[in-house]
């Protein structure tokens, strides 16, 4: 179990225990986390909440030196997008990627099933579907651990509505896909589903790799989105969710906007909903 000096504060505010740890790629892993002694609340799929662990908790044995020291009795808490269901009422899932030279990320890399972490009890977020009328298309567009929020969307009512949906995914290399196989299986179940991987570094793939390896803001100039599903989106039939990088966030919303949609705010809704890491 990880080591952190634990004392009746400190074991009070480590409200949760890790249940589950899968090693995705050497950088990334998924973990769930059940609450200890409290229920959770309820939250809408595409929100997020703060995870915390202590300065005195070792970090993993990948991280390097850490940019800012952080004192032992300091919590660090960082937000996370929750991927696991917004209908799961037992734990919470993540994905997450290791900083090596962060505070949080490696201190989290190192836990084990059983060891403890802080969760907020307060989970927030406008990063949602509710603002989307049930009749529109919707685009979830990621790079990394940004299709998280996509997952928790996917896996509570996302797909019980009769409307098109297509998820882009980039990262460097296949392995750091998270959600792959679920994402794959969800496309061979659903007609109104589409999946859309690509990778920057196929030369690293050892099996070779077939699909995409353009960037997704080549791909969305080559109108990918129109040649899969048969028809343009448009402000008027489709809404689009981008999560990940913010330089691919900036060169899609450019894209998007040169075609008639335009960015969402409270003041003035839009189809186009951000998310920057």
């Amino acid at each position: 179990m990880n080591t952190i000096t634990l004392n009746n504060k400190t074991m009070n505010e480590l409200n949760g225990i890790v249940i589950m740890v899968q090693q995705v790629s050497p950088i990334m892993k998924i973990i769930r986390i059940v609450p200890d002694g409290w229920e959770l609340p309820k939250f809408e799929s595409g929100q997020f909440v703060a995870l915390f662990l202590p300065g005195s908790a070792e970090r993993c044995p990948e991280a390097t030196e850490e940019l800012e020291k952080t004192a032992p009795d300091k919590m660090i808490k960082r937000a996370y997008s929750i991927s696991s269901s917004a209908k799961e009422i037992d734990y919470l899932e993540f994905y997450i990627t290791l900083v090596h030279s962060g505070t949080l990320t490696p201190r989290i890399f190192n836990l084990k099933i059983g060891d403890r972490i802080g969760v907020g009890k307060k989970i927030v977020g406008m990063f949602t579907l509710n603002q989307v009328p049930i009749d529109k298309n919707v685009v979830l567009i990621a790079t990394g651990t940004g299709v998280a929020p996509y997952m928790s969307m996917l896996r509570s009512d996302a797909l019980n509505i009769d409307r098109k949906i297509c998820v882009i995914h980039g990262a460097a290399n296949s392995w750091d896909l998270g959600y792959s196989s679920e994402l794959r299986l969800i496309e061979s179940m659903s007609k109104n589903f589409h999946y859309i991987p690509t990778i920057t570094m196929p030369e690293k793939e050892p099996a070779g790799w077939k699909g995409e390896t353009r960037f997704i803001q080549d791909m969305l100039a080559d109108r990918i989105i129109e040649k899969t599903w048969g028809e343009r989106p448009t402000a008027d039939n489709s809404h689009v969710f981008i999560c990940g990088n913010p330089n691919m966030i900036d060169a899609v919303t450019e894209i998007l906007e040169s075609r008639g949609l335009r960015e969402h705010s409270k003041r003035s809704p839009g189809q186009i909903h951000c998310e920057k890491f």
